[in-house]
């Protein structure tokens, strides 16, 4: 997936459909949240903020902290800028976070993100670039997936799929850029980062709820992701086939009215090098 998906249909998909993406990753922003308690800062760049759902939560909890958060995607901010509306100490920009350069006051100590920074073109570049605009000493802290083979949210979907889609080549922009740790690692000690931890987080990603947690499931997958892309382009009773195939994977993992499939991620923090 690269810039011009996000800027394009694929940033329409996931602005209108916001109330399930937020909801699938309702663990890792309770993590997110739960990290950063007891941080001293009182500005805040949320990296690849989507439709604003960590920056809105920080700036409700911290209503004296200045929270900005940034993304590519027209139609994301738009839907973050609809939803920040009644709080007046957080916005949103229209801008890449590899190049971005904050207006003048702006210094984040910390700079946040759920799973936003998998995508950059070139990750040495673009945390470099986060640390000549972070304020002396600022924290990172940000959430990303670990391998494929460690996240049945992708893979059990995936092998549903008549052909499933070919595994990127290895640290490439996506959803499991940073899968390899040490890896991870030396791209942020070389861009100017210190400290770096690198903790295993497994939760449960919530695809299905309401009524009828199975068919909310599919729409899910249906509409949000490679699966979606994928069932667009099939025949008629393919699509068909594939989503029976849906509704079965969602029966085997229905929890206390709740569709989840397990996901596995990497909590990481650092500071700047000063």
């Amino acid at each position: 997936m690269d810039k011009s998906e996000w800027q394009g249909a694929q940033g329409q998909t996931w602005a209108s459909e916001w109330r399930r993406t937020d909801r699938s990753f309702t663990a890792v922003t309770e993590k997110l949240l739960q990290r950063l308690r007891g941080l001293a800062f009182s500005q805040v760049l949320d990296i690849g903020c989507g439709a604003g759902e960590t920056s809105l939560a920080i700036a409700r909890s911290r209503p004296d902290a200045r929270v900005v958060g940034v993304d590519i995607s027209p139609d994301l901010v738009a839907t973050a800028r609809q939803r920040g509306e009644s709080l007046p100490n957080v916005s949103f920009d229209l801008a890449d976070a590899a190049s971005y350069t904050p207006p003048a006051g702006f210094a984040p100590q910390l700079l946040v993100s759920r799973h936003g920074v998998m995508f950059f073109d070139d990750p040495p570049a673009a945390f470099a670039n986060l640390a000549r605009i972070a304020d002396s000493g600022a924290h990172l802290l940000f959430s990303c997936f670990r391998s494929p083979a460690e996240n049945p949210f992708f893979t059990d979907v995936a092998r549903l799929l008549p052909e499933p889609p070919p595994a990127p080549p290895p640290g490439a922009p996506g959803p499991f850029a940073f899968a390899d740790r040490a890896r991870m690692a030396g791209i942020l000690e070389a861009g100017g980062w210190e400290g770096v931890a690198i903790d295993p987080f497994d939760f449960p990603m919530v695809v299905g709820g309401g009524d009828d947690p199975v068919e909310d499931a599919v729409r899910y997958f249906g509409t949000i992701g490679p699966a979606a892309v994928a069932a667009r382009a099939m025949s008629d009773d393919s699509r068909a086939a594939f989503f029976d195939n849906l509704r079965q994977l969602a029966r085997n993992n229905r929890h206390d009215g709740l569709i989840a499939l397990p996901a596995a991620g990497w909590i990481v923090t650092a500071r700047r090098k000063d």
